[in-house]
């Protein structure tokens, strides 16, 4: 397919879709129909544009496709679900913070710390029960510069780097709405904190040492974590 027949084809997409493909990301809220009409328009994506140019970014497909659908299924009559999704990447402009040196001994002669972090995506969802759902997905990388002075008197440099990623979700409950501890803990690597009030809020959040390597343990990840605060209520006030 020539490239202006590519581009003509993209004309024809979901607005969000094309913010994706121009722009690697996106930020909307709108009803379940909204979302299943740029769901229809994604999956038309490879059989129309070949272009690596014009591919959608990672994680789209394979993780923020299923969430979306997997949220809309939950929604209520008037519900809307907002999306704000930056898939560009944790090596895009602005999400590195400055460097920061790091005290140091013999034989080693500096050392810097960054930060980088990226928030690549928040939902939040007006459920059928009267909640909401909120999710936030942050990863996070450590990298360390390290200049040493071996024994020959060579100055010889090493570049250290540690990703994890934080998953947090809170569920703010409608007003009067009873609790309950459940009968079981939640899973070592997740944890909750319940806010007490006439409008109660349950907050799981993980902490994963290391990034998911495929799509699918993304979303598991997201889900399993997700989950947690509906345990929280009775079995009859939750949406699941």
């Amino acid at each position: 397919m020539f490239w202006r027949d590519q581009k003509a084809a993209m004309a024809g997409f979901h607005p969000l879709h094309q913010a994706l493909i121009s722009q690697r990301g996106f930020s909307a809220t709108q009803p379940a129909d909204g979302w299943t009409a740029l769901i229809a328009s994604l999956y038309q994506h490879a059989g129309l544009v070949r272009r690596r140019k014009w591919a959608l970014p990672p994680r789209t497909l394979d993780v923020l496709v299923p969430l979306v659908i997997e949220l809309c299924s939950d929604l209520g009559p008037t519900g809307t679900l907002s999306v704000v999704a930056d898939l560009r990447g944790k090596d895009a402009p602005g999400k590195t913070g400055p460097a920061r040196d790091l005290p140091v001994h013999k034989p080693i002669r500096s050392a810097t710390e960054a930060w980088t972090v990226d928030p690549w995506l928040r939902l939040r969802a007006e459920l059928r029960d009267g909640s909401v759902l909120e999710i936030l997905v942050v990863d996070r990388e450590r990298t360390r510069r390290i200049s040493k002075r071996n024994p020959r008197g060579k100055i010889k440099w090493k570049k250290k780097s540690k990703l994890t990623q934080t998953i947090r979700v809170r569920r703010r409950l409608p007003k009067d709405t009873a609790g309950q501890v459940p009968p079981t803990p939640p899973p070592a690597w997740i944890g909750v904190f319940v806010r007490e009030g006439r409008r109660r809020s349950v907050l799981a959040t993980a902490k994963l040492p290391r990034l998911p390597q495929s799509g699918q343990e993304q979303v598991d990840r997201i889900l399993s974590v997700a989950t947690e605060p509906f345990r929280w209520t009775p079995q009859r006030g939750a949406a699941r």
